[in-house]
């Protein structure tokens, strides 16, 4: 049976910053995650339901409510598709952005 949405995107923050792994897997395939260049925050494309999304490890040394969270300890990431913020999980804890369309 495939994950919903929200398991998903659980499952790719549960990989890549709670078990700090190389490669999140889905649905029997892997995706690297890998460091960004800059802040060298963790980072990982992947597909769900052949959509390309990546999950983001949020900044802490933003301005954001996010980054707030971040920084007394909480493990954030924020989820992309197509460049715009989807979702965030916050702790195990999904928050979509109004509703989720998934765009060609």
């Amino acid at each position: 049976m495939a994950a919903s949405l929200e398991e998903t995107l659980i499952s790719v923050w549960q990989q890549a910053l709670i078990e700090n792994a190389g490669n999140v897997k889905l649905e029997n395939r892997g995706f690297p995650v890998r460091r960004t260049s800059r802040s060298k925050l963790r980072e990982v494309d992947f597909q769900f339901e052949g959509h390309e999304m990546r999950g983001l490890e949020q900044n802490p040394e933003t301005a954001s409510r996010w980054a707030q969270l971040a920084r007394q300890g909480k493990k954030v990431m924020q989820f992309l598709q197509q460049r715009r913020y989807i979702a965030v999980v916050v702790d195990g804890k999904v928050q979509l952005y109004g509703k989720v369309v998934l765009d060609q």
